[in-house]
């Protein structure tokens, strides 16, 4: 009687008998029992179905070697550190605004043990978390009185749900923006539990406008800064001033939602002008809203700075409660505005502004030293080149100005799309990923944002390409 060959899947070795390896105990050790086991059962799954297809079965060394990829992959966190050479420095999807180390210093110390977040350390009791920062706002942009919340959509959101709900938002046609992620004011306005009153035309409106629109059903009015696009030509709008004034004869809160938020001059680095917070305090607004991870450079924060009396009924909304800030964003958030207090360091301290405002001359220094290694990683497969590229600030701040700047142009040899995907992607794998921009026939990587070179160069040897 012949005998029934045996199956080459008989050759894997089972989970039990991996586990009591030599090899596995330390992977245990690291990794923990759960991990090894899925890990395991992963890997052995995989030569299965790669036997059962003709493929030759995998010896134990080839399985604990696929065992040990899969745990170390897994044990990388998931939010991780890249390279940002996009060339947009605010970049939404890469995180915005890079904190100073005075800000990582305090959300690491506040991360660390207990602190006085709502603890009067000086009365022994309870305390609002919006005293570490109340203050310091009220300080920089001539307010009398501030909050914080989670982002600025939440801002605006409760700016709405605290004075008009269920009641008419007079609001310019032409500022009814959509920010990324599809968030609309007219849709944040009906969320809210109020109702867009539209006023005016796209491209002009006028005081008597929102005069008109004013009834005994206005919960406030509210103007929002364009700060994701631009209305040329044949345009008008209400300054800030005459509708403050129409306001108060109303008798109706004044809102003014500058999205992005300065809290400088731009102008003196030879940006263009952004309006700041100061302004629309100065101009007469009750309540101003603006974020705090975008050009002001903190971490994700939604600012209301306006009149005590407002304020506080904001603070009194239970929603407050809900959209509040955490102890690290208020930690960070409280480093960089104390930076503030010293304009004259801001370039050198802050790592938006620092880098809005870098120099030709050293961002074609950074790439210069680049360059020969970014060539002799590629040899072979593509051709690197220095070019001029264009920066931009990003996260809809002024979204018209492209500011000069230099990187490098990659080509693959292989001129096709696949060939320029897959180099896309091999810069991802790196240790820590490098996001550039597809252009045209090349990659391009724009330099402005590179600070570390040296370990940007030393990782280079990493990068695996495939012909």
């Amino acid at each position: 009687m012949t005998q029934k060959k045996p199956s080459p899947l008989s050759a894997l070795p089972s989970v039990d008998r991996l586990l009591k390896t030599a090899d596995v105990a330390h992977l245990l050790a690291e990794y923990g029992r759960i991990s090894v086991i899925h890990a395991i059962r992963t890997a052995l799954a995989k030569a299965r179905t790669e036997g059962t297809a003709g493929k030759p079965i995998p010896d134990t060394t080839v399985i604990l070697s696929t065992v040990t990829e899969h745990l170390a992959q897994l044990a990388l966190p998931s939010l991780r550190p890249v390279h940002n050479l996009t060339g947009t420095v605010l970049h939404t999807n890469l995180g915005r605004a890079a904190l100073p180390e005075e800000a990582i210093k305090a959300v690491a110390e506040a991360a660390r043990g207990a602190s006085n977040l709502e603890y009067s350390i000086d009365e022994g009791n309870r305390s609002d978390r919006d005293e570490h920062v109340e203050a310091l706002l009220s300080e920089i942009t001539g307010a009398e009185a501030a909050t914080i919340v989670n982002n600025n959509a939440a801002a605006v959101m409760l700016l709405l749900n605290t004075f008009a709900l269920g009641k008419e938002v007079p609001t310019s046609r032409g500022e009814l923006i959509e920010i990324g992620g599809s968030f609309r004011i007219p849709d944040i306005m009906t969320q809210s539990g109020c109702t867009l009153v539209e006023v005016g035309t796209t491209n002009r409106t006028h005081l008597e406008d929102y005069a008109k629109a004013i009834g005994s059903n206005t919960g406030m009015v509210m103007k929002v800064h364009t700060s994701n696009y631009v209305v040329e030509g044949f345009t008008a709008e209400v300054p800030e001033p005459d509708l403050a004034e129409l306001c108060r004869k109303n008798s109706v809160p004044f809102a003014i939602d500058l999205g992005s938020g300065t809290l400088i001059d731009l102008e003196q680095f030879g940006l263009p002008r952004e309006p700041t917070p100061m302004e629309a305090v100065k101009y007469g607004a009750d309540l101003v809203t603006f974020s705090g991870d975008k050009l002001l450079g903190g971490p994700q924060s939604g600012i209301i700075v306006g009149s005590k009396k407002h304020i506080a009924l904001i603070k009194k909304n239970p929603m407050k409660r809900a959209l509040r800030c955490d102890k690290m964003s208020i930690a960070a958030l409280s480093a960089v505005l104390r930076l503030y207090r010293d304009p004259d360091s801001l370039v050198d301290r802050l790592p938006t502004l620092r880098a809005l405002t870098r120099s030709a001359d050293e961002i074609k220094d950074v790439t210069a030293r680049v360059m020969p290694a970014m060539a002799d990683a590629l040899e072979g497969f593509a051709n690197v080149i220095q070019t001029a590229c264009e920066s931009q600030i990003g996260s809809g701040a002024l979204p018209t100005r492209k500011i000069a700047s230099t990187g490098l142009a990659i080509k693959p040899k292989n001129n096709s799309g696949t060939a320029l995907n897959s180099l896309a992607a091999a810069f991802r794998t790196l240790p820590v990923p490098v996001i550039g921009r597809l252009q045209g026939d090349s990659f391009v990587l724009d330099m402005r944002c590179l600070e570390d070179h040296p370990s940007f160069i030393k990782q280079l040897s990493a990068l695996k390409l495939q012909q």
